[in-house]
């Protein structure tokens, strides 16, 4: 379900966004959704220093792995096997 979402600008500041949004030949609501949809992907949904001990404590495990050209035939075979499923 889509949703709206009011936003007040100063003058200014609308003219500035109505003015990008126009040289890339887009509404100013399609301009202000990828705007957004930038700032959501570039927010941190973490503590950098928390992933980054997870990966370590990871990596201090002795997984078992195959060689490249094992692991991407496995990987092929699933592929294969889901398509028959």
């Amino acid at each position: 379900m889509a949703k709206r979402l009011q936003v007040i600008l100063l003058d200014p500041e609308y003219r500035e966004i109505q003015r990008m949004a126009r040289s890339r030949h887009m509404t100013i609501a399609e301009w202000v959704r990828q705007a957004l949809d930038l700032a959501r992907r570039g927010e941190s949904l973490g503590d950098v220093g928390k992933k980054l001990e997870v990966i370590r404590a990871a990596a201090r495990h002795d997984y078992p792995v195959s060689d490249i050209g094992g692991m991407l035939a496995e990987v092929e075979r699933g592929y294969i096997k889901g398509l028959r499923s």
